[in-house]
């Protein structure tokens, strides 16, 4: 299946190109409080078209609900028929209380908008929602609800795609900025970050011990953790985290956090009582089963990400569970599409003179949701390729099946002799290399999978990073023929270090005949978190262990004549704070001698997929 000429035609759009059917003048706009369970009032615009009763979209936001951004496109959809109710968070905006609790209501608040959106009498029982990243978020918690129709969730998944290191840059900024509560800033986040850009840079030192003082604590209020391991005690806490009600998560967080209000710093706080496999985002929908989580969804989800989001990897493991434990007709009916684009910007750069699709984000598309929401009105969904993505280098747009692609061949790229990357396997019997890492020079982002105003997200070229004296670097000869890599990539690394806990991340880039080195993704795995089923563990200084990085995922053409690079270091810093190498222990920073070692024992490689 193709994309069609309709398709293609509004994903190249920035602004709504199908004919309103209301003037603006038309519009009725009413501003309404919506009692959620416990009492608390939501503030809630209506946006009304003349025709009643009609679809509804229903959004809830923690970024203000008349925010000029967000009132373009509710208008649109008015004006093109729909019924627009849309939400303040708990804690944001107009809405009551005080102080705003990050994620932690979610479930219950979803639930009760959709129940009042659906008892009203402007409501035809269609009821889709659209919005990405927190928007994005709340919109799982709502596709519970068994009138909720459809959900479009943006650069957004359920959490279950796994990082072991914290981001760091923009998460200041962000924390100071959602919701109500002390020390909040008037500022929006886009704003704050370049003002907070010296504490940014001064903060971002990983050292927590190996195992949480906090399940300490926690073993004097839970007897039961004191006979239990600490994988066993991990478990035990996160499946009584899930078993309580939004109000009692709340006040648990508090106590272990001392925090008046719950921020997103201090939902990443928690995550080493819970183990490293809870991401930040399960928290928008707790469950132990993520199975059985998908199981109780009841409305038609199309995921949108993109191939530099600094979530994508999530919103693709939450495609396969959907696929895989999804009810029907929810599974088979369930899309996705991965644009060219990062979390907040565009995304892949290049080539953007000759290809218009490639200057925006591909947030909420006024067009293209109200395509989708036509498919589903009228049962049409099938006529949707179930998968579209963007091949980048080639800059088209392509559908699959399903994803990971079939027909996608898993292909070892192996590290040589002077830094090259060949698919031939090492014959040596002794080769390494080596460097050194320095958290107080850590190797620096300078773009990729990020969210920023101050770094540019997406594609740059990192050739001048990849001369430092802590990267190394391998690549292949010049290509023959053109190479599709779709799907996801790992590294197998086998190294030593002279520190008991570290980092190593693994970057892939496309080195054009100019000589420069195009980011495509760079994947970074903590070392002590090298198992995640075992726990946190420490190295033993000098000795070899092989470490499977998760390298996240792309599709790139590397056209012929271009080259596949490599390069290997130990951090990609503020994207991710940067490991003081001491695990744990008390002191200052101190320097890692790191060895990456590639002889026929030790055949250090990674993995493409390749079509």
């Amino acid at each position: 299946m193709t994309v069609s000429d309709e398709l293609q035609y509004i994903l190249k759009s920035r602004e709504p190109r199908t004919a309103a059917t209301f003037a603006a003048a038309d519009i009725r706009l009413e501003t309404v409080s919506v009692t959620m369970r416990d009492g608390v009032r939501l503030a809630t615009d209506l946006y009304l078209p003349p025709r009643l009763p009609a679809p509804v979209v229903a959004v809830r936001t923690p970024y203000g609900r008349d925010a000029d951004r967000l009132v373009a496109p509710f208008m649109s959809f008015a004006r093109r028929g729909y019924a627009v109710a849309v939400q303040d968070l708990r804690g944001t905006g107009d809405s009551e209380p005080d102080d705003h609790d990050f994620y932690l209501f979610e479930p219950d608040d979803g639930h009760d908008f959709v129940e009042w959106v659906s008892a009203q009498d402007w409501c035809d029982g269609f009821i889709g929602s659209v919005g990405g990243s927190y928007v994005g978020q709340v919109q799982w918690p709502m596709a519970t609800h068994p009138k909720m129709t459809t959900i479009v969730p943006e650069v957004s998944g359920l959490g279950v795609g796994v990082k072991t290191a914290s981001y760091h840059m923009v998460v200041n900024a962000l924390a100071r900025t959602i919701g109500h509560g002390e020390e909040k800033s008037d500022l929006p986040f886009w704003q704050l970050e370049p003002m907070m850009l010296d504490e940014t840079w001064a903060t971002g030192f990983f050292n927590e011990p190996f195992v949480s003082p906090r399940l300490a604590e926690l073993s004097q209020t839970f007897p039961e953790l004191k006979e239990l391991s600490t994988v066993e005690a991990q478990a035990w806490l996160w499946a009584r985290y899930c078993s309580l009600t939004c109000a009692e998560r709340a006040e648990f967080v508090r106590g272990l956090t001392g925090s008046s209000h719950v921020t997103m710093l201090d939902v990443e706080s928690i995550g080493p009582i819970f183990g490293q496999g809870i991401s930040i985002d399960r928290h928008t929908l707790p469950a132990v089963d993520p199975a059985a989580q998908v199981a109780g969804l009841r409305a038609i989800p199309l995921l949108r990400t993109g191939w530099y989001d600094w979530f994508v990897n999530d919103a693709l493991e939450t495609w396969e569970l959907l696929r895989e434990h999804a009810p029907e007709p929810l599974r088979s009916q369930a899309r996705i599409i991965v644009t060219p684009s990062a979390h907040n910007l565009p995304g892949y750069k290049e080539g953007m003179g000759e290809h218009e699709e490639l200057w925006h984000n591909h947030w909420s598309s006024v067009d293209f949701t109200l395509a989708w929401y036509q498919a589903v009105r009228d049962g049409s969904v099938d006529d949707w390729p179930r998968v579209i993505y963007y091949l980048m280098g080639a800059n088209e747009w392509r559908t699959a099946d399903d994803w990971p692609l079939p027909e996608a061949v898993d292909t070892p790229f192996y590290l040589g002799a002077d830094g090259t990357l060949k698919t031939t396997a090492p014959d040596q019997r002794q080769a390494a290399d080596q460097y050194v890492y320095d958290p107080l020079d850590p190797t620096p982002t300078v773009g990729g999978h990020i969210v920023s105003w101050v770094y540019p997200p997406g594609s740059v070229d990192v050739s001048a990073v990849q001369r430092r004296e802590d990267v190394l670097t391998y690549t292949t000869e010049p290509l023959d023929r053109d190479v599709d890599v779709v799907g996801k990539l790992r590294a197998l690394l086998y190294v030593s270090s002279s520190a008991v806990d570290t980092d190593f991340a693994v970057r892939l880039s496309d080195v054009t005949p100019d000589g420069r080195a195009v980011q495509l993704v760079n994947g970074l795995l903590r070392a002590r978190y090298r198992d995640l089923e075992r726990g946190a563990e420490p190295l033993v200084p000098g000795e070899i262990y092989p470490l499977e990085i998760d390298m996240w995922v792309t599709a790139n053409r590397f056209k012929a004549g271009h080259r596949i690079r490599v390069d290997i270091s130990s951090a990609d810093f503020p994207r991710f704070d940067r490991n003081t190498n001491l695990g744990g222990a008390p002191g200052d920073p101190v320097s890692a001698t790191q060895t990456v070692h590639r002889d026929a024992s030790h055949p250090s490689h990674i993995v493409l997929p390749i079509c």
